[in-house]
């Protein structure tokens, strides 16, 4: 196995390499993502597709949350030694939109080519798929949706919001009207996402931080940070 991992050239991109995923059956394509070293060992250990998010900062199995797994039929590596190409028996879908593909937008007229097979809300989350909801927007016309509006207009506009509703979350709490702590806690919410997909940070991130501080004191954690 070492053998074959040496000839990937892990150097030319930070330690990452582009694959393409084809469906093994059809050879259509289903998506594109990147391996590190590590990621690529766990995929020719298990027969299952590893990649590493470079928004999540962390390799992940696919399907992990979805259980729309990909089990491996053949690994390939092109002549430059620097890009894979697997093909898999895909479980579900690949993309998290709930389609096959994630390739599904034409761009020379401007619309969506495949319809959602699987409603991915609940495997993925609210929150994840908001996230990835509010990546999607970044492009779009900016008189038609309000989160392109916030994502290409001013940035301290946007901030402005995320303080905005930050201070009407705390007159709730304060006020002790739960009806409001829940309707503002969701719009400081939405606005903190906004702002984290200005600056591509998974809400994947957060949680590992957050698992990183389980079993740390708070007092201890706040004097790590000194």
């Amino acid at each position: 196995m070492n053998t074959i991992i040496n000839k990937i050239d892990f150097d030319k991109q930070d330690g990452l390499v582009p694959v393409i995923t084809q469906e093994a059956t059809t050879n259509e394509i289903l998506m594109l993502a990147y391996m590190d070293k590590e990621a690529l060992e766990l995929t020719l250990q298990t027969n299952y597709a590893h990649y590493f998010s470079r928004s999540k900062q962390r390799i992940w199995k696919k399907g992990e949350s979805s259980n729309h797994t990909q089990k491996i039929e053949s690994i390939k590596v092109d002549c430059d030694n620097d890009t894979l190409l697997l093909k898999v028996i895909q479980n579900g879908v690949a993309c998290h939109t709930g389609r096959k593909s994630c390739f599904f937008t034409d761009l020379k007229t401007n619309t969506i080519t495949t319809e959602i097979e699987v409603d991915t809300t609940q495997a993925y989350g609210v929150v994840d798929t908001l996230y990835h909801t509010i990546l999607e927007k970044k492009n779009d016309d900016p008189k038609q949706s309000y989160t392109a509006k916030l994502l290409q207009g001013d940035e301290n506009s946007m901030l402005k919001k995320v303080v905005e509703e930050a201070g009407e979350f705390t007159y709730a709490v304060k006020d002790n009207d739960i009806e409001e702590i829940i309707y503002e806690g969701a719009d400081l919410m939405y606005h903190c996402l906004v702002a984290m997909a200005s600056k591509n940070v998974s809400p994947d991130r957060i949680k590992q931080e957050l698992t990183r501080r389980f079993g740390i004191g708070g007092i201890e954690e706040k004097n790590s940070r000194q």
